[in-house]
């Protein structure tokens, strides 16, 4: 995750923002260019893990931030974490085809027509010159903003108090996926989105917490993966229903759409389960 050790943190959570979010800069920064060279399925899904880490990140250094440069500089990492999930999605989409035994009869050359489109949408932001100095000007004005504070906060309490809050908004929306409706999709990508959050948070601050969370983390982990092929189920059948032409090829699309429809209700099951068996 590039947090460093411990030994490289100081123990003033202001000063401690540069060690913690440049080693996740400079990674982003090597990623956009790597997209840049090849816009591989695994370049941009690293580029928009990257994103959300430096988003994880800045939500933990929010107390401590102006809001109004909290929202616009929030507001630039999801631009560019999006540009980077735009043609994943695509990917994504063919896999699920391919697993279903159905990519040959759709009509990928519209798919991969899509992707391409998105991939030319995205050059823009996603351009090496581009990220570059949208993070290194934002790592700037932020690491000056916190280290000219009058008042500066013990790390490690610091630390504890956030991640105390991301594990209490996790468990309550875990709670509440437990007893939602099946058709309630949207708690359960909430679900998604605080583990992710959570998950993040613990990995880089390990080295500062005042006690051990590796049984939270491992459960957070063992959560997040059922919740992620949901995820892209959910994803796909939206790209369908946006993207009549995908399936023109095939003389059985109502047959791809209740496939997708079944897995979805299979995922979402055993995503149910896991919450259940792990939280309750």
């Amino acid at each position: 995750m590039g947090n460093g050790k411990a030994s490289r943190i100081t123990q003033c959570a202001e000063t401690a923002f540069s060690d913690l979010a440049s080693p996740i800069v400079d990674t982003a920064i090597e990623q956009a260019r790597e997209v840049a060279r090849e816009p591989s399925v695994e370049g941009f899904h690293q580029l928009r893990i990257s994103m959300r880490i430096l988003l994880t990140l800045w939500w933990f250094y929010r107390p401590l931030t102006d809001s109004r440069k909290y929202t616009r500089q929030r507001a630039m990492l999801k631009s560019i974490a999006s540009a980077a999930g735009k043609a994943r999605d695509y990917d994504i989409l063919v896999e699920l085809l391919r697993l279903q035994g159905k990519s040959s009869s759709v009509s990928t050359h519209e798919i991969s027509a899509a992707r391409d489109a998105a991939v030319e949408a995205g050059k823009e932001i996603l351009s090496p010159s581009s990220v570059q100095m949208q993070l290194r000007q934002m790592l700037s004005q932020t690491s000056m903003s916190l280290t000219s504070r009058q008042r500066l906060h013990q790390l490690r309490n610091f630390a504890d108090t956030r991640v105390a809050k991301s594990e209490k908004m996790l468990r309550k929306r875990i709670a509440q996926a437990v007893q939602a409706k099946r058709s309630d999709l949207a708690v359960f990508h909430d679900v998604r989105k605080l583990g992710k959050k959570t998950r993040y948070l613990l990995e880089l601050l390990e080295p500062v917490l005042s006690r051990g969370h590796h049984s939270t983390l491992k459960r957070i982990k063992r959560t997040l993966q059922p919740l992620g092929d949901l995820n892209d189920v959910v994803v796909s059948e939206r790209l369908l229903r946006c993207n009549p032409s995908f399936l023109s090829g095939t003389d059985q699309p109502g047959k791809i759409r209740h496939w997708f429809k079944k897995e979805r209700e299979r995922r979402l099951d055993k995503s149910a389960y896991l919450l259940r068996k792990d939280w309750s």
